[in-house]
């Protein structure tokens, strides 16, 4: 496991973040959302995980209603959302499209079937 230091936004930099992540672990889900959105995403410790520009945000809750779906208001963009790890541990879902510098479609991401769940 790599970790590096990266930056993130969504498109407008409303808000923004710095984040310690592993990019070696990257994933892709199939459920109702993260399909939609075409995400490829890395889950932190909550911890490693620091807002920089904290505009405003909207909250979006589905399914089981875990997970804080956090989107701009003003481009639409969800670079992050919070949640709690198996283990209970406060969590990160870090969009890994939203990175400076990255390009996540080099990435080897795992497939996860969260329509399953």
């Amino acid at each position: 496991m790599t970790k590096a230091h990266y930056t993130g936004s969504c498109q407008c930099g409303s808000i923004a973040y710095e984040v310690q992540a592993d990019l070696d672990q990257t994933f892709t889900c199939n459920c109702s959302r993260c399909q939609r959105m075409g995400f490829v995403l890395t889950m932190v410790p909550r911890a490693e995980f620091h807002l920089t520009s904290d505009g405003p945000v909207t909250e979006y809750l589905f399914n089981r209603k875990a997970i804080q779906h956090r989107f701009c208001p003003t481009c639409g963009v969800e670079s992050y959302a919070l949640g709690k790890g198996k283990d209970g541990a406060d969590m990160v879902a870090v969009n890994v499209n939203c990175l400076s510098g990255v390009n996540p479609r080099a990435l080897s991401s795992q497939a996860v079937d969260g329509a399953s769940y």
